[in-house]
């Protein structure tokens, strides 16, 4: 379980969410706390190695990333119009989403140590590889990065479809409203959908201001659904390519959903009451996901969210090593680190979600 901390909240939760939220009403009571944590922190770490890059790791995810495309695609025109394709599909579904998750260390820097070439291999993975504006995507990450779980500030918890606080529940409109209460039941079924989700508003911000290079973007985003939606409806019937289109489409949503829902849903929300430094506001909101050597290549290294939010342009392969430090700083100056497996971490999010759409389940009986 988990809780929601606003300005009107006494919380509720058991675990390590329970003893983060009560860190942070502490924090709020106290005016909140400024001081070197971070920095001693930062040194530790820098001691350790763990910021130097890493580009022959990089060279060879890469590498393996490009031939997986080029296999799936060569595979997708040798099996030509038969139903084997739904095997593609899924197959293609998880370079998608390791495809995302490696424009995701592009964004950080984790690869490149400047924008340009970062900027420049982002687009071509996120804009031509998946259909997934870079740029947009960077702008969003980026400010949630800035203020994690904040309601206010936090685009990923912004009340547009679901609700992630009673507050939010109480004030809910739109979509929201209707969808709130039985959110959890939801969550599942509305992450087919965001795949496309991604696509759309990809393509909705080139016509924002705070789009940096929209042309580039454009001719890239429209280059990919071009030749995708040409490759499906060449290669395949029609029904055919529409089935492979549902597959391919959901299951990358759903897959980009199991890695991002857990690091964050169902731990404590903050608001601008909450005075929290770097380091709390990071560690308090955040959920680590424990698992072997397949749950960090599945999840691309950000199972270590809280280390991944401390230290967001530390390469991924280095983020387990820096677990066995930050826990023990953690430990050592009093701040919950909460982690838990996948199955578990999924579990405490669905409660979560569950709970707080409580007062529109109360207005719907009403």
């Amino acid at each position: 379980m988990a809780t929601v901390i606003g300005p009107n909240d006494t919380g509720y939760a058991s675990g390590g969410a329970e003893a983060a939220a009560s860190a942070i009403r502490e924090q709020r009571e106290s005016g909140g706390k400024r001081g070197s944590d971070y920095s001693q922190l930062s040194r530790r770490i820098a001691d350790a190695g763990l910021m130097e890059r890493r580009p022959g790791y990089y060279v060879v995810r890469f590498t393996l990333l490009g031939l997986a495309l080029i296999g799936g695609w060569t595979a997708f025109a040798l099996i030509g119009d038969s139903w084997w394709q739904l095997a593609v599909a899924v197959f293609l579904a998880a370079v998608f989403g390791q495809v995302g998750l490696a424009a995701h260390d592009l964004a950080h820097r984790q690869v490149f140590r400047t924008r340009r070439p970062s900027e420049a291999v982002g687009r071509v993975l996120g804009n031509l590889g998946i259909g997934m504006g870079y740029g947009w995507w960077q702008d969003k990450h980026t400010r949630h990065h800035a203020n994690p779980n904040h309601e206010d500030l936090d685009p990923d918890v912004a009340p547009d479809l679901l609700v992630w606080s009673e507050g939010q529940a109480r004030e809910a409109k739109g979509v929201a409203r209707i969808l709130g209460g039985w959110q959890a039941w939801l969550f599942y079924p509305l992450l087919l959908l965001e795949g496309m989700n991604l696509h759309v508003q990809s393509v909705r911000s080139l016509f924002r201001r705070s789009t940096r290079r929209p042309v580039l973007e454009g001719v890239l985003l429209f280059a990919h659904f071009a030749l995708y939606l040409g490759a499906l409806f060449t290669v395949l019937s029609p029904g055919k390519a529409l089935v492979f289109l549902a597959v391919h489409q959901g299951l990358f949503g759903v897959y980009l959903g199991t890695i991002f829902a857990p690091n964050h849903k169902g731990m404590p929300t903050v608001t601008g009451e909450d005075r929290l430094d770097f380091l709390r506001k990071q560690v308090l909101t955040s959920r680590n996901v424990v698992g072997g050597r397949f749950t960090d290549v599945a999840l691309g290294g950000l199972n270590y969210q809280i280390e991944h939010h401390l230290f967001p342009s530390m390469p991924s392969p280095h983020l387990g090593r820096a677990r066995t430090i930050v826990r023990a700083y953690c430990a050592e100056i009093g701040v919950p680190y909460h982690e838990t497996g996948f199955v578990r971490s999924h579990a405490e999010a669905l409660t979560y979600m569950h709970r707080v759409g409580a007062p529109l389940r109360r207005r719907a009986a009403a």
